[in-house]
C-alpha cells in the first residue's frame, strides 16, 4: 500500500454526544464499568465478532487491537464475488470486496456499540469508495452486521450522526449482512506491530493512533511494562 494520506478525524464530542443519547436506555452499563476489565479471555466466553471496514486495514487494525475486550483483530476481503481473492486481485476494484478487519470480542467488557463508537470516530464515512489517497471500492466505509441487533445499532447510529449534523456531507456507509471473510496475506496481518519503522507506518498509522489513544484513553488495554 503506497501514497496513502492521514485518515480524516471527525468531530469526537460530537459523535460522543449522539452515542450517549442513542443508547443511555438501553445500555445503563458502559463498557468500562464492566467486570471482569481483562486483557486475557477467560475459558469458555463466549466472543462475538465484529467485522468494519474503514479504508486501509493497516490502519483499522492498529487501532481496534488496542482496545480492552477486543481478543483478536484479523485482516483481510469481503462483500465480493470472487473467491479467495488475492491482494493483487482486490487492487484492481473488481472483485466486489473491501479491506475490512474481522474482530472477535468479550461483550462482558467492550459493547457492539462501542466499537462502533470507534469506527465512526477513526475514518471519514461521507467520502464514497475513498479514504484518504486510496480510491476504489475496495476503500468504502462499511459495517458488515453479524446479526440483527448489529444491523439495528448501526442503522440508528448512522442515521442519529446524520440528522445531528456531525458531518458536512451525508454518511455513505455500506451496512450489510456479513458474508465469506478472507483473510488477508500473512504479510498484511499484525502490520504495524511488525513495521512500525516502515515510513506509512511513521508517518500515517502512527499519528492516528495517537489520536485515538488521547480520546480513549479508558478503553486501552494495559500496556506491558516497560513499553
Amino acid at each position: 500500500m503506497t501514497n496513502r494520506k492521514l485518515l480524516y478525524t471527525v468531530p469526537f464530542f460530537v459523535i460522543g454526544v449522539v452515542v450517549v443519547a442513542i443508547y443511555a436506555e438501553s445500555f445503563s452499563m458502559s463498557s468500562s464499568d464492566q467486570e471482569p476489565d481483562v486483557d486475557q479471555i477467560p475459558p469458555n466466553t463466549k466472543l462475538e465478532t465484529a467485522t468494519f471496514g474503514t479504508g486501509c486495514f493497516w490502519c483499522t487494525e492498529a487501532v481496534f487491537q488496542q482496545l480492552k475486550g477486543v481478543h483478536s483483530v484479523v485482516s483481510g476481503y469481503t462483500g465480493g464475488h470472487v473467491e479467495n481473492p488475492t491482494y493483487k486481485q482486490i487492487c484492481t476494484g473488481t472483485t466486489g470486496h473491501a479491506e475490512v478487519v474481522q474482530i472477535q470480542f468479550d461483550p462482558r467488557v467492550i459493547a457492539f456499540k462501542d466499537l462502533l463508537e470507534v469506527f465512526w470516530k477513526t475514518h471519514d464515512p461521507t467520502t464514497l469508495n475513498r479514504q484518504g489517497a486510496d480510491v476504489g471500492p475496495q476503500y468504502r466505509s462499511a459495517v458488515f452486521f453479524h446479526s440483527e441487533e448489529q444491523k439495528k445499532l448501526a442503522e440508528r447510529y448512522k442515521q442519529e450522526l446524520d440528522s445531528s449534523g456531525a458531518f458536512e456531507q451525508p454518511i455513505v456507509t455500506e451496512i450489510t449482512e456479513s458474508s465469506t471473510f478472507y483473510p488477508a496475506e500473512d504479510y498484511h496481518q499484525n502490520y504495524f506491530n511488525l513495521n512500525g519503522s516502515q515510513p506509512y507506518c511513521s508517518f500515517v498509522i502512527r499519528p492516528k493512533l495517537e489520536k485515538f489513544e488521547q480520546a480513549f484513553s479508558d478503553k486501552l488495554k494495559k500496556k506491558a511494562s516497560g513499553k
